[in-house]
């Protein structure tokens, strides 16, 4: 039998590995240095993450700030068909409080008695990059697939929120939307949006404060056709517009909601954009934005959630549904159809 002939290495990097979910490519990485450093470049962790599902991330990060568990776990819901439903949520990443990636301890610890702990989540993801957010005055970006993690330099004595991750299209660079107070006297503070571009080793750029439009500090932010999106409130917690930043031009605008509602969540899916809106608990209506550039909006499904199985599910286990909750939307099984996936949050009596 004639040897068998070593396939080219180029044909193994763009052929194989960067078709091979995170944790087999992790063990890769560890094989020679060449792959390691060769899998560590933009080119193949853009062409990586192309060939990954989009899933749904969730955490744990509730539990974790209650001191209710001693790691903050990353899981991925594969909501695709065929996988099995003990198989639909796996964890891609574990940080603990003792080793979290080896991040800055001198940042992390906070005066917590005799327990010195670091509590730290996820609040944007975007082509396979997490930034975490650290006792809410520090970030860090991680690529859970090679393990590799830099912190954000930004400026002290600022207080600071990260409002979306973006691809810069011109620049080919990842960006970052953060805005930022100061306190200058008692009552008296600076307030300004800022542009960081990652990797450029420049600190974030200031491109002002938008005028009389609400930046959404605690909603996500859903990027689609190159802006950031997301909800505003006003005193009474109701969502009549949504913000949006465009990413090229740097401008803040307000586009019109479908309704008026409080319990609004924003989704992007398959070159849709669309909100999912929760009426008192009991119905979900999803509504896609048919025309972006006119705004016209069309009720796509209204789903009726099964709320006395849920809550006799939830009496299982001695637990309360909570008031607030969010709704993610993603692609049915084979199909365009919307389905609901409804994450309660739960806590014990």
């Amino acid at each position: 039998m004639a040897p068998l002939r070593a396939l080219p290495e180029e044909m193994v990097i763009w052929e194989i590995l960067v078709r091979l979910p995170p944790k087999a490519l992790l063990r890769c990485r560890t094989v020679c240095r060449a792959w390691r450093s060769i899998t560590s470049t933009r080119d193949f962790l853009l062409a990586h993450h192309v060939h990954q599902p989009a899933l749904l991330l969730l955490d744990d990060c509730t539990n974790y700030e209650k001191g209710i568990s001693d790691s903050l776990n990353i899981i991925c819901f594969d909501h695709r068909a065929g996988v099995a439903t003990p198989d639909q949520l796996q964890p891609i990443a574990r940080l603990t409080a003792q080793t979290s990636f080896h991040l800055d301890a001198a940042l992390m610890r906070v005066d917590c008695g005799s327990d010195n702990i670091s509590y730290y989540h996820p609040v944007v993801s975007c082509d396979g990059l997490l930034v975490l957010c650290v006792e809410d005055s520090g970030f860090f970006i991680c690529n859970p697939a090679t393990r590799q993690y830099a912190r954000l330099p930004l400026p002290l004595g600022h207080a600071w929120w990260l409002l979306g991750m973006y691809p810069h299209p011109s620049t080919d660079e990842y960006r970052l939307l953060l805005y930022s107070y100061k306190r200058i006297t008692e009552d008296e503070r600076q307030d300004a949006c800022h542009v960081l571009a990652l990797g450029s080793g420049h600190p974030p750029r200031h491109i002002g404060l938008p005028n009389a439009i609400t930046l959404g500090l605690d909603d996500p932010h859903v990027l689609f056709r190159g802006s950031l999106h997301w909800c505003t409130s006003d005193y009474d917690g109701e969502c009549k517009t949504i913000g949006v930043f465009d990413t090229r031009s740097e401008l803040f605008r307000e586009m019109r909601t479908p309704v008026v509602a409080c319990c609004v969540d924003l989704f992007e899916m398959d070159d849709m954009f669309g909100v999912a809106i929760l009426d008192c608990e009991k119905i979900i209506d999803i509504w896609v934005l048919q025309d972006y550039e006119r705004e016209i909006w069309v009720l796509n499904h209204r789903i009726e959630l099964p709320f006395a199985e849920i809550r006799v599910q939830c009496d299982k286990y001695d637990t309360y549904i909570r008031s607030s909750f969010y709704v993610s939307v993603m692609p049915g099984d084979g199909c365009r159809t919307l389905k609901s996936c409804n994450m309660y949050e739960l806590d014990p009596l």
